[in-house]
């Protein structure tokens, strides 16, 4: 599964009002005082999405778009300087700003049982015998696996995004089929 999202409990939907963003990184503090910033990434793709000269929309829209004008790692984390923003005061202002691209600007994945985050968050989950269990309403991420997090008679059910589990990712007709193990919808 490949995605550009946020980490485990912030969904990367489409927001309000039909247009279709997913959010690629977060700003977080200053570094320095020449007005690099540290980014949190909700991509798989950092390379790519923080490249020099990428232009970021931001979100909250007014304190953007942001250029790129040069990243790099420091202690694990990347390091984001943007054109324009050459004080720490302004990348401070910055600060807690989303990132965003359009989902439309996302490569396609070419490898039929990979899938971005918000092409699973909706689809209806239901059992081999089509009985309906709820929707998907996120993805999380570990080092361990992938899980579907689904909405099932007032609480959610964690589901192990593998084959074996969820054998059938239909996106045309929105749905996924869970074949869960023994137990796992039962209180």
């Amino acid at each position: 599964m490949t995605n550009d999202a946020p980490p485990a409990g912030r969904a990367d939907a489409p927001t309000p009002g039909g247009v279709d963003i997913v959010a690629v990184g977060r700003i977080g503090k200053a570094h320095g005082i020449r007005g690099d910033m540290f980014v949190e990434p909700w991509t798989d793709a950092v390379d790519e999405r923080f490249a020099d000269g990428v232009v970021l929309v931001t979100d909250p829209a007014d304190r953007g778009p942001l250029t790129i004008e040069s990243s790099r790692m420091h202690s694990g984390k990347l390091v984001v300087h943007f054109r324009g923003v050459d004080s720490r005061s302004a990348a401070e202002d910055l600060r807690g700003t989303s990132l965003v691209i359009r989902t439309a600007d996302r490569p396609p994945i070419e490898d039929e049982d990979e899938f971005y985050d918000t092409e699973l968050i909706g689809l209806r989950a239901e059992l081999p015998d089509g009985q309906v269990l709820g929707p998907v309403t996120d993805v999380l991420h570990s080092t361990a696996d992938s899980l579907l997090v689904i909405a099932y008679e007032h609480r959610e059910v964690l589901v192990p995004f593998r084959k074996q589990f969820v054998p059938v990712v239909d996106l045309a007709a929105t749905r996924v089929v869970v074949d869960p193990p023994a137990g796992l919808f039962e209180l």
